[in-house]
């Protein structure tokens, strides 16, 4: 394996205490469902039976695909370098659910097809201007896989030096809906047509257009690997924002670090991940199910239940930023509510 990271599950043996714990709270046992199943997932990820979350951290990551000039997306490349800077400006979705949740927004180009340096508040991590096209070579280089990954490294280093004890991880990059589909589909084996949707908004021919060009990308990449590892699937397809999301979120599970799942395309690099590392999953809260074809199915592959559902598809992190006030609820619980032995309460499960 290519990128090596040190990943452990977490310690089990705090699991009965912590469930024993939440089970006298003064309330009836299971009560509050899903808050119940997050607070003993952090207890057992911060291994304590009063977890904290500490300096929020978002990172948007920014990365253009060389197989967006094959019309796989309603939307042109230049609208990934745009939305880099109107982020800057505080003018995004995302800028908007960061102020709500207090997390620190780190804009990062991974491999925006323009040059933001004059932009001071991206912090340019520019591995190349934009993949290249799948459809007739390798995404990347093997070289750039590996620098993407300790891109990702190195970005959640920076959010814990700050004190930063969980992340979330958005994307922004046209057209990279398409890779996603395609590492579900050889990820999962799952038919390519049941990965596929609409994207951005493409119309019926557009959609099938873009299951052609991803079939006959898939046809080529396994004649030139019959038995890919993980890694050649990652390389041959991936986007750089969304490896440096796979190298984040395994130095955020070897460091015991929170990581919030979006989307179809954060769902799609945590299967990813988990493909090098299974114990990553652990660390992972999958927060919402967007309306991309195949994200439900892709979910439940990987035996998770989003927090959320509410047919959102901007991406950026949106949707795991509106959970993010679900995950404190759980914390608040746990650390604030009372127990039946101090509010003299009889028991009543």
């Amino acid at each position: 394996m290519l990128a090596e990271f040190n990943i452990e599950r977490p310690d089990c043996s705090l699991r009965q205490k912590a469930i024993d714990k939440i089970d006298n709270l003064n309330k009836p046992k299971g009560s509050l469902g899903r808050l119940e199943e997050l607070a003993l997932k952090l207890c057992l990820v911060q291994q304590t039976l009063s977890p904290k979350l500490r300096h929020p951290c978002h990172l948007l990551l920014g990365g253009d695909h060389g197989i967006e000039r094959e019309g796989v997306s309603v939307s042109p490349r230049e609208v990934t370098w745009q939305q880099m800077i109107n982020f800057t400006k505080g003018g995004g979705g995302v800028n908007m659910f960061c102020r709500q949740n207090g997390f620190t927004l780190k804009l990062v180009d991974t491999g925006v097809d323009y040059d933001l340096s004059p932009y001071p508040e991206i912090k340019n991590c520019k591995i190349d201007f934009g993949t290249r096209n799948f459809l007739h070579e390798p995404a990347m280089t093997e070289v750039q896989y590996l620098e993407a990954i300790e891109t990702g490294r190195e970005l959640v280093d920076e959010c814990i030096d700050e004190g930063s004890n969980i992340i979330c991880i958005g994307e922004m990059g046209i057209a990279n809906t398409s890779p996603s589909s395609v590492w579900m589909s050889l990820f999962e084996n799952v038919p390519l047509d049941e990965c596929i949707g609409a994207g951005a908004g493409l119309d019926k021919n557009g959609v099938n257009h873009k299951k052609e060009v991803l079939q006959k990308s898939v046809e080529r990449f396994l004649v030139d690997y019959p038995e890919p590892t993980a890694e050649d699937i990652i390389m041959y397809f991936g986007g750089f924002e969304m490896v440096t999301a796979i190298g984040a979120m395994l130095r955020a599970a070897q460091m015991k670090i929170t990581v919030l799942i979006d989307g179809f395309i954060m769902t799609a690099c945590a299967l990813a991940a988990t493909r090098l590392y299974p114990q990553s999953q652990d660390y992972m809260i999958f927060c919402h199910c967007g309306d991309e074809s195949g994200h439900r199915l892709m979910l439940e592959k990987m035996g998770e239940k989003p927090l959320l559902n509410l047919g959102l598809r901007l991406g950026e992190g949106t949707g795991a930023l509106c959970a993010y006030p679900i995950i404190e609820s759980a914390v608040r619980m746990i650390n604030e509510m009372n127990n039946f032995k101090n509010a003299r309460i009889t028991k009543y499960f």
